[in-house]
């Protein structure tokens, strides 16, 4: 079985007691924190913030990833790299310049990766996936938490699982991931798995426990 790459969403963290939040999802072993970065033009919402990039990083030493849903994201990956985002996510619709976007957030020592939204064909990106160290496929529209899968986007997981190998990206899932879907879809041969109000944050039980049983482990 692939290693499951379990990484919460932090938009959906409790901002009243975030340091308690990091230290807390820390201790229960996930692998990334994700942050999402909303400008309210690109998608219709505004979310996180290069502060809160930065108290997150206070307070783990793991890694740290920002999808950033938002215009010309060139002009700020190196803020949210200051930041101390190890990886970074942007949209090709999004930037006029993707490749040397990408080859900048290299030069900058961080991960480069880019977010598939559902109407956006693998395809479109073949020429850009040896500068990715990521593919972000996102299984709902951008912008708000608590969406439904959609169906037809495990097509484009499966092409993409095909070329992995090649180029050496690592799959990672945005999107409604049930306990459910990280099971099928970590079977198909995705990585990693962004974790939102479907899998963990709101559940009234302890981190740790949840992470165990999206691995797999027994409680």
């Amino acid at each position: 079985m692939i290693e499951r790459l379990l990484c919460p969403s932090m938009m959906c963290a409790n901002y009243g007691h975030l340091a308690d939040e990091v230290r807390a999802l820390d201790d229960a072993g996930v692998d990334i924190f994700h942050c999402d970065i909303m400008d309210g033009t690109f998608v219709p919402n505004f979310t996180m913030g290069v502060m809160d990039v930065q108290t997150i990083r206070r307070y783990t030493d793991k890694l740290v990833d920002c999808h950033l849903m938002i215009e010309n994201p060139g002009n700020k990956v190196d803020w949210f790299i200051k930041a101390g985002a190890n990886i970074i996510y942007i949209h090709p619709e999004s930037e006029r310049y993707v490749v040397k976007t990408l080859a900048h957030i290299k030069e900058m020592g961080a991960y480069a990766g880019i977010a598939v939204n559902p109407d956006t064909s693998v395809a479109s990106i073949s020429e850009i996936l040896n500068l990715c160290d990521y593919v972000m496929v996102m299984t709902v529209n951008p912008g708000f938490a608590g969406q439904a899968f959609i169906d037809f986007t495990r097509k484009k997981i499966k092409q993409l699982v095909d070329l992995k190998e090649e180029y050496g990206f690592r799959i990672m899932i945005d999107g409604h991931c049930t306990p459910q879907v990280i099971e099928e879809l970590s079977g198909l041969g995705a990585d990693g798995f962004i974790l939102g109000t479907s899998a963990i944050f709101g559940k009234n039980r302890p981190y740790k426990e949840i992470v165990k049983e999206l691995r797999g482990e027994r409680v």
